[in-house]
């Protein structure tokens, strides 16, 4: 049995979670999340405890056992604290700052490139090298998260771009000088 699937998920306080046939609503003091689970996966909720269950031992029950018991768990934990990927942006010159509800990046393009906060995501800017994408979907989050690193990846030879916070960047050498 999957060591993920099998473990139960508290529900704290504050939070209502309710099944509509494999429709799964979670509310909490964030927000509400709404996501259609597989039709095969039974869910059973009772006195603060969510249990996923698997019909059989088939392979495709058995990769979705653990999967489903972890998109739960993370709306669940969305709702209550919510989720944030933090990025940082290296080179000389590159910057951001937030304007309204946009992110405006000046990354060494001949334009500013804007991106929109919508469906529940904010940008916040604490530094003009540093951005926070915070949301209570985790899934969507880091999607964000990848489309504004995707604008300039980092680089292998100066490391310059933009990178996730703490993410390590594989140095290559330069070109080698020619020897006589």
């Amino acid at each position: 049995m999957s060591r993920i699937g099998r473990k139960p998920i508290q529900v704290p306080n504050g939070v209502n979670v309710n099944l509509d046939n494999n429709v799964i609503t979670v509310k909490g003091p964030k927000g509400t999340l709404s996501r259609e689970l597989h039709k095969d996966m039974k869910l059973v909720v009772e006195e603060g405890v969510i249990n996923v269950e698997r019909p059989s031992d088939n392979k495709e029950h058995r990769s979705l056992h653990g999967t489903t018991r972890s998109v739960v768990a993370n709306m669940v934990s969305g709702v209550t604290e919510g989720f944030a990927k933090n990025l940082e942006l290296v080179g000389v010159g590159y910057r951001a700052s937030k304007q309204g509800e946009k992110l405006v990046l000046n990354v060494g393009y001949s334009h500013p490139v804007e991106f929109l906060a919508a469906g529940g995501i904010e940008f916040d800017v604490p530094a003009q090298n540093r951005i926070t994408v915070r949301g209570i979907d985790k899934e969507a989050v880091g999607a964000i998260a990848a489309k504004i690193r995707e604008v300039r990846p980092p680089e292998p030879y100066k490391g310059k771009g933009i990178k996730y916070e703490g993410e390590r960047i594989i140095r290559k050498e330069g070109k080698a000088g020619k020897k006589k």
